[in-house]
């Protein structure tokens, strides 16, 4: 009988090893924005658009706060509304792996579990950045300081998706998304 308890933990072991394996990031080596100043980062994010996600399905009027943790961590704490206006909100911890580069975080919504996040390119201002995911191609969003962008800036950011291999035309932006009704 000891055998057999022991064999199932041994086989419970296993499953579970593997399923922690399956969960690591597989990100492809990617390129971020240089020299990116945490400091300067932190603060509130609206989103302007985004590829969906299902953690994200029916949400609009998304918006971010980060805030730097006295250990050099990134608290997160994200909020939006559904189509009957009832907030939701998600809180998140981040990191940088490399303390050189901040361009490179992970973030952990359900530890001890972490995903990727990129920040591609950012204005020299921090008033738009353009952010992907771990997976790839998968997660994109664009950020920005004020919840709209002119024409222009979103037209140039949107230019830098595509020339990373993101495909744009799934983008689904706020302003759309904050009237269901449309």
């Amino acid at each position: 009988m000891n055998g057999w308890l022991f064999l199932k933990f041994l086989l419970f072991f296993a499953c579970f090893a593997a399923f922690l394996y399956a969960c690591r990031s597989f990100s492809p080596k990617v390129e971020t924005a240089k020299n990116v100043d945490i400091n300067k980062y932190m603060g509130t994010w609206f989103e302007i658009a985004r590829l969906e996600t299902p953690f994200q399905r029916g949400k609009f009027n998304s918006k971010a706060e980060y805030k730097l943790s006295g250990d050099g961590s990134v608290s997160i704490l994200n909020s939006a509304e559904d189509k009957d206006g009832r907030k939701s909100f998600a809180s998140a911890r981040a990191y940088a792996p490399d303390s050189d580069d901040f361009s490179k975080l992970r973030v952990s919504f359900f530890r001890p579990f972490y995903t990727d996040y990129f920040i591609l390119e950012i204005d020299p201002d921090y008033q738009w950045a353009l952010v992907g995911g771990g997976g790839g191609k998968k997660y994109l969003w664009i950020l920005s300081r004020t919840p709209e962008l002119d024409d222009a800036t979103l037209n140039k950011i949107i230019t830098l998706a595509q020339s990373r291999g993101y495909d744009t035309t799934k983008l689904l932006y706020n302003s759309a998304l904050s009237n269901p009704a449309q």
